[in-house]
């Protein structure tokens, strides 16, 4: 039998330098002290209304190109129980463009199922975000967890995406989603909005807010209506209104968009709203959570799984799987549907820690860097990219996006003058 290849902390750690070891007390999370470096608190926003530092992307400074295949279902997460031989197996995959945002809510629903089993040895297939949370999560609640995965987090699809708070993006379609999962999106967000706070303010910025401009040429009032859904659209979206929309059900916990008046207004864009919005620094994030994971004693195989039937021969009788779109292909989920987004990376730009929607494209200052996406460049909406599996980066989709932030920070003001 192939057990696959064991992976210790020292062999994940080996080569980076640590960000902080945390220890697992009570079931609850203490981060270790360290000394604080130069590197580890980025700078703070410049205050409403005073000047931004314009960036001026170029396509010439691209660091990498990465393309993420969102697991999307129609009827939202797959989070239902089923048994493989002797095995009992916990499914937590399905996300859509949510599943950065919802993985601790989505592990608290499925840990507190496991829990019912009274079995102390949970194996984790997976090691997305989604995976490496339900196993964090399992263990937080006492279990000893192995996590089974061909790719650790920083190699996996999830650090393709562009990191930021979007828990109802793709999350399921409203006229296919069961009666109760909005109660359930609810309970997901929420819980995972409360665990992404106690990671504030932690060296490295795991996790961080930061501004982020919404720009629009026409005033925001005077837009288009938003047209119907689709009548029965099935697994299938037909348009952008049939994703189902939940965020107005948390709007007494995430911070308000607020209009920007002319005069503070620093863009060539006529109008311009500014949020606070949740970021996650991929980096910091990830090896935190490694951390803690392997402080805890948790391991992980190096494994690759073809079909269900391979998991009859883990030593573990519970399983949460957790295997993000490939699922598709092993566990022959024809539920899956994929959407394709693409990121490019700039260097970073710690000078200025903001971020812009503007277009059809995003750009979000990082940590890690200059994340810069086309997400709906031809007019398409939330349909861009669904039913595209392509994990081929496309340079020319990439200058597109890049082009609409250069366009932008060569008509401000400061870059004229």
């Amino acid at each position: 039998m192939d057990t696959g290849r064991i992976i210790s902390r020292r062999g994940v750690f080996a080569s980076g330098a640590a960000l902080g070891a945390a220890a697992m007390i009570a079931g609850q999370r203490a981060v270790l002290p360290r000394a604080a470096s130069a590197g580890d608190t980025p700078p703070q926003p410049p205050r409403h209304g005073s000047a931004l530092v314009p960036m001026h992307p170029r396509v010439d400074q691209i660091t990498d190109l990465k393309v993420c295949i969102r697991p999307f279902r129609a009827a939202g997460p797959r989070l239902d129980v089923e048994r493989i031989g002797n095995k009992i197996v916990f499914h937590n995959y399905g996300h859509g463009g949510s599943g950065w945002s919802l993985s601790w809510g989505s592990a608290n629903l499925v840990v507190g199922n496991v829990a019912a089993t009274l079995n102390r040895k949970v194996a984790v297939i997976g090691c997305g975000i989604v995976g490496l949370t339900a196993a964090l999560t399992a263990q937080r609640a006492g279990f000893d967890v192995t996590i089974y995965a061909r790719d650790l987090l920083p190699h996996t699809r999830s650090v393709r995406a562009n990191g930021s708070w979007t828990p109802d993006s793709r999350i399921a379609l409203t006229q296919t989603a069961a009666p109760g999962f909005a109660d359930q999106w609810e309970q997901m967000a929420r819980f995972s909005w409360a665990t992404y706070r106690t990671y504030l303010g932690l060296p490295g910025a795991p996790i961080m807010f930061e501004d982020n401009y919404i720009l629009s040429d026409t005033s925001f009032e005077n837009q288009h209506p938003t047209p119907a859904p689709s009548e029965a659209p099935g697994a299938m979206p037909r348009v952008s209104e049939d994703f189902a929309r939940y965020s107005g059900r948390i709007r007494d916990i995430v911070p308000a968009a607020e209009d920007v008046p002319p005069a503070e207004n620093p863009f060539a864009a006529p109008h311009a709203r500014r949020r606070s919005l949740m970021i996650y620094n991929f980096g910091a994030y990830g090896h935190l959570l490694l951390s803690e994971f392997h402080q805890a004693g948790g391991r992980i195989v190096i494994r690759e799984f073809h079909s269900p039937h391979d998991l009859t021969t883990l030593p573990e009788k519970v399983i949460i799987n957790c295997p993000g779109y490939a699922a598709r292909e092993w566990w022959r989920d024809d539920s899956l549907v994929p959407v394709r987004g693409q990121t490019a990376w700039l260097p970073p730009r710690p000078d200025a820690p903001y971020g812009l929607v503007y277009r059809g494209a995003a750009l979000l200052s990082k940590t890690d860097g200059v994340m810069i996406q086309a997400f709906d460049l031809d007019g398409l909406g939330e349909m861009t990219g669904v039913g595209n599996s392509l994990e081929h980066p496309d340079p020319a989709e990439a200058a597109r996006a890049i082009g609409v932030f250069a366009d932008l920070f060569a008509r401000m003001p400061a870059a004229a003058g």
